[in-house]
């Protein structure tokens, strides 16, 4: 057996031999969850899983070794990476000078934690991931084996060495809220429902389970779902992926739709309610501009990060374990030369580490094995996000331990802060890293696969002052009682007081809360005052205006915020005071005033905000106000004009605009161009104008639905893979695929639940994504159109300037018609200069509009009323391929490959005119698939 000495960084096979039965001692002493588990030292058994034989690392067969994923790599056999216990991962950590960090809670107690969060009696719970990547190809991901713990410190020593599982069998969740006494909100992946479940009996464990909304979740990879429900500082849940956010009521949970957030693991707060959103693989923070609620707003690149922010600057790791392959690898570090993973933010709001760390944003870079401090600098009210440690190239903590995995960042009750460490080999799901990948790859060459069970949370103290040991006890107090600890110096403990206070709906205290507010010289006990009073429904309209005209513009701010709670009710009258503060001479109130009278539709806030552009020029004023005036969209296309859409349609778009938004952003950008990542590089292949998107809907539905990884024409991309979504319904499918292919500067066809349908039929035996020449070998080809194609017709209209539109205009925007009205017989003809296999037809049938104006009549439809489609391979003899009636302006005929030198469509049906219109047969944008050797895009 071997072990590291971390002193000399080389194994040293007695190490372990000598702590083993210390850990065992320090084990037993410890209360382990309610089950009488046998005490294991997973160091150890984690150790003895690894391999004696170095492995054999070679290029995937068919890699090309100068191919930036590869070049350089080292490929040699290596010594696995091997876990250390917690007391020798700590002599790994790098902190400033006075810092320090210790272990509070490990293995065996805990394992793969991924988020903790404390209940008013200081009781930590912890989400504990217990599937997350056991394997490399991540089996038993959704088994139901992962719990949420729930620990105590019980002698106040500082380690937290008393637990239960509070709630088990929990597959993958998504997040662990405490909420009220004795209570926590989860949900598992690929579920729908939020469920408070509930220690009734006092022994530890729930025993209760009750729906408190649904409608919330989704389906996909673990790494694309919701998570981090979040209580705000607004009295309302907000989490990652969904525009939208939550609250409870009296009369039950309601819900209000918000900007997109674009974030995946983290969501925190600051002082003033500001709700900050943590990207993931962008690697960033994401919507901290402005509250969600109040819409999204684009910012110049340089107004949300400082230069050079996007580059890490963890401890040497010289592993190179990155998705992205070696073109991302730092030379002589071997970590990512960009951020490429966030995880777990924080602003910190305690008071036991240094006052110059309050109101920072920490977050966790688990790829890159740091965590961040961010010094967010808002000037003229825009936020820009530097890295504290950008001068000495550094960063607040970093880790020479490739296994340190910070996942998440907590401000305790104790006035410190907690760092999450799910300490773990890998930490990419595994459809990034399947065979053939770099990632792949290094897992393998380093046994990254075999580190799984572990786990650890840790507390980081500084020489200035000793951590807060009052235990909380507010799930034991009143309301009255809880009301002193809104004025509490840490952060926690305010909010902690607030939500209890709300969830108790206890309105005796209003007196004591209002006095508060109007008498406290604690400012922020005044911001959780107000809210509290918002929460309990006691707010009252002459509170609000007199907390308008308050001297501290900060008040000013959160009465504006808690008004617009009494404006939606009714308070009309509040609209003039969000007017007179658009003049307000401190920009952030002016800007605040903005965003307020915006999304409150306040009467005249048109002309108003007008006369404001003129008069104010700071920077936030000016980008958000002329936004508002001058939208670029200021309805969806399918929302305006004479589209032609059924309402069923129209609601599929929405959807997928939601989803494109909430998921794909992220990699593909929020225009579709692909997330830049430096040097020229996006994190995936554009979207925007792709002739990929737009051709064949199968290319698209293939990749939505199986997921495609490895080059594009040769060029790889960052994000690697594109993950699969087979689990998701086709209905979810056909609403994304179709908003790609109608949107992001593309003009494509919509696509149907059962073109999907058809599709997972065809392709249910498959299992993981696709290479792009496999995809497009299996993807219709578009057969383009040349001279030597014979194109003929029974009839053509002539076109406006006078010509005549041949039958080739079906092929293109300009369109061919009959002109006349649609008779039986009439028929369009295709001779290809050699046979062909073909399998489908498109083409659009534009309907002739008949005004614009409200009470116009209808369009005129020119799908054809009554059509056979056949083939022939001399043209004399025709063999029927299809024969139907026409239903929509787009026409889809899709039939099994059939081999033809001709191709003729003709009409069955006699069509009377409406109204003495004629209604012709129409085609444009004709689209002919069909087999071929080679793809053609």
């Amino acid at each position: 057996m071997k072990f590291y000495n971390q002193e000399t960084n080389k194994q040293n096979p007695f190490h372990f031999v000598f702590f083993l039965p210390i850990l065992i001692v320090c084990s037993l002493i410890s209360c382990e969850p309610e089950k009488k588990e046998k005490v294991q030292d997973n160091v150890a058994e984690v150790i003895s899983s690894m391999s004696d034989s170095l492995p054999i690392v070679a290029l995937p067969e068919g890699a090309d070794p100068e191919h930036e994923d590869w070049k350089g790599a080292d490929l040699e056999p290596k010594e696995p990476v091997l876990p250390l216990y917690p007391e020798e991962e700590a002599k790994k950590f790098l902190l400033p000078d006075g810092y320090h960090i210790e272990p509070i809670l490990t293995e065996p107690q805990i394992q793969q934690p991924g988020a903790i969060s404390f209940d008013g009696n200081g009781r930590m719970f912890v989400l504990e991931l217990r599937t997350y990547m056991l394997t490399a190809d991540s089996d038993g991901t959704l088994e139901p084996t992962s719990r949420i713990s729930r620990w105590e410190d019980v002698d106040n020593d500082g380690v937290y060495e008393t637990g239960t599982v509070f709630v088990d069998s929990l597959i993958f969740p998504r997040f662990v809220l405490p909420y009220g006494k004795d209570a926590v909100l989860t949900m598992n992946s690929d579920e729908d429902n939020v469920y408070k479940f509930t220690d009734t009996d006092g022994d530890g464990k729930a025993d209760t389970k009750e729906l408190f909304t649904t409608n919330y979740g989704r389906s996909g990879n673990v790494e694309h779902q919701q998570a981090f429900m979040y209580y705000n500082m607004d009295n309302w849940l907000y989490s990652t992926y969904n525009a939208f956010r939550v609250r409870e009521t009296p009369t039950g949970v309601i819900r209000e739709n918000t900007g997109y957030n674009r974030a995946q693991w983290g969501v925190t707060h600051d002082d003033d309610g500001k709700v900050w959103f943590l990207g993931g693989a962008s690697g960033l923070p994401s919507q901290f501009q402005q509250p969600v609620h109040y819409g999204n707003f684009k910012y110049e690149d340089n107004d949300n990060y400082a230069e050079g922010f996007e580059e890490p600057w963890g401890a040497p790791v010289l592993i190179g374990d990155l998705q992205e392959g070696m073109d991302r690898v730092r030379e002589n570090n071997g970590g990512p030369k960009r951020v490429t993973g966030a995880a777990g933010n924080d602003i910190y709001r305690g008071d036991r580490l240094p006052k110059n760390l309050y109101g920072q944003l920490f977050y966790g870079e688990p790829v890159a094995r740091i965590v961040r401090q961010v010094n967010p600098v808002v000037n003229e009210g825009i936020t820009t996000l530097h890295n504290a440690f950008q001068n000495q190239k550094s960063e607040f903590l970093r880790s020479t331990d490739p296994l340190f995995r910070p996942v998440d960042m907590t401000t305790a009750p104790d006035g410190t802060l907690y760092i999450t460490d799910m300490y773990h080999g890998i930490i990419q799901e595994g459809q990034w890293a399947q065979k053939g990948t770099y990632l792949r790859a290094k897992i393998e060459q380093y046994q990254l696969d075999k580190v799984i069970g572990l786990g650890r949370i840790w507390r980081i103290t500084h020489d200035s002052k000793e951590r807060d040991r009052t235990k909380p006890n507010m799930l034991n107090e009143t309301p009255a009682q809880l009301v002193k600890h809104l004025e509490h110096p840490n952060g926690w403990w305010r909010d902690k007081a607030q939500q209890l206070i709300v969830l108790s709906q206890d309105r005796s205290i209003v007196p004591e809360l209002e006095a508060l507010v109007n008498n406290s010289d604690n400012m922020l006990a005044r911001f959780h005052a107000l809210w509290c009073l918002e929460g309990l429904g006691s707010l009252k309209e002459k509170m609000v205006e007199k907390l308008m005209d308050d001297p501290n513009p900060r008040m000013r701010i959160q009465a504006m915020r808690a008004g617009e709670t009494l404006y939606k009710s009714g308070k009309k009258s509040l609209g003039d005071d969000y007017l007179n503060l658009l003049e307000d001479k401190n920009v952030d109130v002016a800007l605040q005033a903005v965003l307020s009278a915006h999304i409150l539709e306040v009467p005249s806030f048109d002309v108003a905000l007008n006369k404001l552009l003129k008069s104010n020029s700071t920077k936030g004023i000016q980008t958000i106000g002329k936004q508002i005036l001058e939208p670029k969209e200021v309805k969806n296309w399918w929302e305006v004009g004479n589209n032609q859409l059924t309402e069923a349609q129209k609601s599929s778009l929405e959807k997928g605009k939601v989803i494109f938004n909430e998921l794909c952003v992220q990699c593909h950008g929020n225009d579709g161009k692909g997330t830049p990542v430096g040097d020229g590089l996006v994190m995936a292949p554009a979207l925007s104008g792709s002739v990929r998107v737009q051709s064949h809907p199968e290319y698209v539905i293939k990749t939505v639905m199986h997921g495609l990884e490895g080059p594009l024409d040769g060029k790889t991309y960052p994000a690697g893979i594109m993950v699969g979504n087979k689990e998701q319904s086709d209905d979810w499918i056909a609403s994304i695929v179709s908003y790609i292919r109608t949107n992001l500067s593309n003009e494509a066809t919509l696509v149907s639940a059962e073109d999907v349908h058809n599709v997972r039929t065809k392709t249910e035996e498959r299992n993981g994504p696709y290479v792009y020449n496999e995809l497009m070998t299996s993807v219709p080809q578009l057969l383009v159109p040349s001279d030597d194609w014979n194109i003929t017709a029974s009839h053509s209209v002539p076109t406006r300037i006078g010509g005549r539109a041949s039958p080739t205009s079906a092929f293109n925007f300009e369109g061919w018609s009959t002109g006349g009205n649609q008779e039986e017989g009439m028929w369009f003809q295709i001779e290809f200069p050699e046979t062909m296999s073909i399998s489908e037809i498109h083409y659009n049938s534009t309907p002739i509009s008949r005004g614009w104006r409200p009470g116009s009549p209808p369009p005129l439809h020119t799908f054809p009323r009554g059509y056979r489609l056949e083939t022939s391979m001399d043209g004399s003899t025709w063999k029927e391929i299809e024969k139907g009636e026409g239903e929509q302006a787009d026409v889809s005929l899709i039939f099994d490959p059939v081999e033809a030198k001709f191709v003729r469509m003709s009409l069955t049906k006699n069509f009377g005119p409406q109204e003495d219109r004629e209604i012709p047969w129409s085609m444009r944008q004709m689209k002919i698939y069909g087999a071929s050797k080679k793809p053609v895009l």
